[in-house]
């Protein structure tokens, strides 16, 4: 049965119909590719580099397109994409210069994540955060210790400005550099041992009749206090309240214990006070 033309043109064909290698072997076009080849012989390209294996890619033609190559050159193009997908094959603009032209090549890129790069770098970030919030802690810290010394201070010193034996032992302890947590026990030392009388003598016991007797608000004979009396305050008399105190706490501690002191002095068995 003979073939007759359709409505668009092709050539419809019967059971006889003529195979498609003829038909690319009859065609007749431009010499140069076109884009759609130059699309599948890029995708090919992409393609083998993606995968790391090597694809060839024949250029296929849609009944509704026009075959680009005679039956003589379209081995060779078939033969030039298996041989080697990274070619590119652009189209030729330039009609004086017929044929594909290889453009360039493609490379597998590799991109690697080192331990310098990615979570180590966030890791970097977040440990220094740490450590700038340890710094803003310990700041915030030294600034309360600052002004907790800073109360502690002014506490001190409108004790000492009302005078008194509490201001004389605060004064006191804050020249030895004790804890102000020791001034009860030595005012209880204070008040058993003079009754808070800075000038107070006794002239009855052992030391009077030695004739050493004890002096100021602790007590203390006259070789004690030079020995014991803070150095800053050497030049004041034994009954200067803030030095008699000195000599006499530097005293008890030595002898003592600063346990001693804490308790606000020695006792007997009963409990009763006993003197140092």
């Amino acid at each position: 049965m003979s073939g007759h033309r359709s409505p668009r043109g092709r050539r419809a064909h019967g059971s006889g119909s003529i195979p498609a290698t003829q038909l690319i072997a009859r065609a007749s076009g431009p010499k140069g590719p076109t884009l759609r080849t130059s699309v599948l012989a890029t995708a090919a390209a992409v393609g083998a580099v993606a995968t790391g294996t090597f694809s060839a890619f024949v250029p296929t033609f849609a009944e509704d397109v026009a075959p680009q190559a005679n039956a003589d050159e379209a081995p060779k193009l078939n033969a030039a994409l298996a041989a080697s997908s990274a070619a590119l094959i652009a189209p030729v603009v330039d009609a004086a210069e017929p044929g594909p032209t290889t453009i360039g090549s493609l490379a597998p890129v590799v991109y690697e994540i080192g331990e310098s790069d990615g979570f180590s770098a966030a890791d970097e970030h977040l440990a220094r955060l740490g450590k700038g919030a340890d710094l803003a802690q310990q700041l915030a810290e030294q600034l309360a210790r600052e002004q907790a010394e800073r109360e502690e201070q002014a506490r001190l010193d409108r004790i000492i400005a009302e005078g008194g034996v509490d201001g004389w032992i605060a004064e006191a302890l804050d020249i030895l550099d004790l804890p102000q947590d020791l001034a009860p026990g030595v005012k209880n030392v204070i008040m058993k041992e003079s009754g808070g009388n800075p000038r107070a003598i006794n002239n009855w016991d052992s030391n009077a009749r030695a004739g050493t007797p004890s002096q100021g608000l602790m007590q203390t004979i006259p070789s004690t206090f030079d020995h014991y009396v803070d150095p800053s305050l050497a030049d004041r008399p034994i009954t200067d309240p803030v030095a008699n105190i000195t000599a006499g706490v530097n005293y008890m501690i030595d002898r003592y214990g600063v346990d001693t002191l804490e308790k606000g002095g020695r006792t007997n068995a009963s409990g009763g006070y006993t003197g140092y």
